[in-house]
């Protein structure tokens, strides 16, 4: 009994490791004539890479008087069909939104890599004053949710920006791995770092990071690990009952978005 309890560990743990790359990445591709529907028009871009790789971004515009873009990035899983539909939280208060799919997500090609989300990222936010000349980077805000936090908190170290919101962060993907797999130990690190506490340490721009307090995919055991990382000005907002899918649906998180884009 003993040797199939350790036999049934080791495969487990062989399992974990060989299959990082697709518990991390879960990626819906869409064909590329796909026609995405929202309730409101958009602007479809595409950005070419300079590995020759096509990044799909989708970009939503107030009817309100413009106070600036938001640049946001998504979380671990499907495409931009499913993402899009959060545009309204930043329109409705005046800002236009950019939302790009990472490398093998909906129509984008290639595949996920993690310095590669990086790279892409400052792409996105190149390209932006390229195809628009009424952003101004001091008005720019950059989202992340999830996964896309790492991406949002390594573009925020480099370039210049009026703030950044974190959305379900977690600390570093070792840090969360370990949380969410506490019966089993792990005797690796994954090759994959996405570290929002390296990120943050170097981000002078205020930083607002909402959590949910009974999110089981990223845990607030690993979320409130990035507290002492953030500066005495940033805000750390804990959304009673929220999970990791529905914040958005509580009323102080909308109450919250609203002093952070007023």
């Amino acid at each position: 009994m003993i040797i199939w309890i350790i036999s049934i560990y080791v495969l487990a743990i062989i399992g974990i490791y060989a299959l990082q790359k697709y518990i991390i990445f879960q990626p819906d591709k869409l064909p590329l004539n796909y026609q995405f529907v929202f309730e409101k028009p958009y602007r479809e871009l595409f950005i070419k890479t300079v590995d020759s790789e096509t990044l799909n971004a989708l970009l939503f515009q107030t009817d309100l008087p413009l106070k600036g873009l938001v640049i946001y990035f998504h979380g671990n899983a499907d495409n931009l069909q499913r993402w899009g539909k959060f545009y309204s939280d930043f329109t409705s208060r005046g800002y236009d939104i950019l939302m790009a799919d990472f490398r093998g997500f909906g129509k984008s090609t290639g595949k996920p890599d993690e310095q590669k989300f990086y790279q892409d990222a400052q792409l996105i936010y190149d390209h932006i004053f390229d195809v628009a000349d009424k952003y101004k980077r001091n008005e720019i805000i950059i989202y992340g949710r999830s996964l896309g936090c790492a991406v949002a908190s390594n573009l925020a170290m480099k370039v210049e920006a009026q703030k950044v919101i974190l959305e379900t962060p977690f600390k570093n993907i070792n840090n969360l791995m370990r949380t969410n797999s506490r019966i089993l130990f792990l005797p690796f690190d994954f090759k994959y770092k996405f570290p929002n506490d390296e990120h943050l340490m170097k981000i002078q721009k205020p930083i607002y990071i909402f959590a949910g307090t009974k999110d089981i995919v990223v845990p607030n055991k690993s979320t409130e690990q990035l507290k002492p990382f953030l500066k005495p000005s940033d805000q750390y907002i804990d959304i009673e009952g929220g999970g990791h899918k529905n914040l958005s649906t509580f009323k102080k998180y909308q109450q919250a978005l609203d002093a952070i884009l007023q």
